[in-house]
């Protein structure tokens, strides 16, 4: 029972893929070699390839932990020279044991500080990563929105208006269009929820919520698209052109 409910408390990458195949083969059915349809496509592989970055990003970096681990152990090692010396104290080697004891010290402040380089380098590299892949997403909602930029609910209602660069499609099919274009935006935002989930940080989680904030903006905007096709569809009669 708590495993069937696990699994809707996180996304399930197979499933957006499929959600994102499911939408390209309706927008190729209904708007064949379009270029929303390629833009799909495009979607579903950088939804692809974000599985294979999502499991490198929540797989431990080894060759750091392993460097890490060693200078660790050279810590340790210190401190137990550290009291093996003071146990042998002298006074008459007072001089040669403070000598050794700031030497040992320094040791330990320079060890300390490359243990946590190595430490903080493995987050820094996997953010590096996760920006760079939310800065294709956030192209292809440019993209995404420039398509449904062109697309003017009069237009479908008055063919002979439209110019010759755009073409030309009928209430339903700019409904279907707009739909479309709405749903590969949340798709967007979804594959960039991947990213943080099971790696929480701090920069990577205001980076998805401007994806978000983002995206919804977007789609905001098709909304009122579809509403003013709505109303125009109650008030105006289809012209044939």
């Amino acid at each position: 029972m708590a495993e069937a409910v696990s699994k809707y408390r996180r996304l399930d990458p197979d499933k957006i893929i499929e959600t994102i195949r499911t939408l390209h083969k309706r927008i190729q059915n209904r708007f064949p070699d379009s270029g929303l349809s390629k833009v799909a496509m495009e979607l579903q592989q950088v939804a692809e390839e974000t599985v294979a970055r999502t499991r490198w990003i929540q797989s431990p970096h080894l060759p750091l932990r392993f460097a890490a681990a060693v200078l660790i152990l050279g810590i340790a090692g210190l401190a137990i020279l550290i009291a093996t010396r003071i146990r042998q104290f002298q006074l008459s080697d007072y001089t040669n044991f403070i000598q050794s004891l700031e030497a040992s010290i320094s040791s330990v402040v320079f060890i300390s500080a490359a243990i946590i380089f190595l430490v903080t380098s493995e987050n820094r590299i996997k953010r590096n990563r996760v920006l760079k892949a939310m800065h294709e997403l956030r192209a292809l909602a440019h993209i995404i929105d420039m398509h449904q930029l062109t697309k003017d609910p009069e237009s479908s209602f008055s063919p002979q208006q439209t110019t010759v660069l755009k073409r030309s499609m009928t209430p339903f099919e700019l409904n279907r269009y707009l739909d479309y274009c709405s749903e590969a935006l949340a798709l967007i935002s979804k594959i960039a929820a991947l990213y943080v989930q099971g790696f929480e940080d701090p920069v990577l989680l205001d980076a998805v919520d401007d994806m978000e904030d983002l995206t919804a903006g977007f789609s905001r905007k098709i909304g009122q698209k579809l509403t003013m096709l709505e109303m125009l569809s109650r008030s105006l009669p289809v012209q044939r052109g």
